[in-house]
This record gives structure tokens, C-alpha cells and sequence, in this order.
């Protein structure tokens, strides 16, 4: 699978749990591999994201905040993309 070409799909209402209009699946290649959201955790670091499970390698992040969603998709980048 191409691990360079990731996109955000605004998650679907239909999601189990609370779900805001700040809430993102991560796609590669059409596959959910990810989701990024507003956590509201943080005033500094607010959004989350994490990879989902059986998309990430042993030892690299696999979740983590950032202060935007812009942020948090660069981080979200740099561990999918990590060896």
C-alpha cells in the first residue's frame, strides 16, 4: 500500500459515540487508517490523532495532540510513513 498519499473524509454522523462536525477519518487509498478530531482536551493542543490499530509499526506514535488539524495530520503523516 502507498504510504505517501493520505486524505481526510469528514466522519460520518452514523459513527458510534459522540461525533462533531471537527471529526476525521484518515484515508490511504480509500482505507480508513486513522482519524483526527478536536478532543477539546487541551486549550494548546486540542486536536488528537491516532492511527488505527494494525496500521502502525512497533515502536512509532501511534497517537498524539497537536494545536491544529493541520498539525495533527503532518504528525499523523510522519508516523504513517515511519519505517
Amino acid at each position: 500500500m502507498e504510504k505517501d498519499y493520505l486524505t481526510l473524509k469528514r466522519a460520518p454522523a452514523s459513527r458510534l459515540g459522540e461525533w462533531e462536525d471537527n471529526d476525521y477519518d484518515v484515508l490511504a487509498d480509500g482505507e480508513i487508517v486513522g482519524r483526527i478530531f478536536n478532543s477539546g482536551v487541551s486549550v494548546a493542543r486540542p486536536w488528537m490523532w491516532t492511527l488505527d490499530i494494525g496500521h502502525y509499526e512497533h515502536g512509532s506514535p501511534k497517537q498524539d495532540y497537536a494545536a491544529t488539524r493541520e498539525a495533527a495530520m503532518t504528525a499523523f503523516g510522519k508516523s504513517w510513513r515511519r519505517e
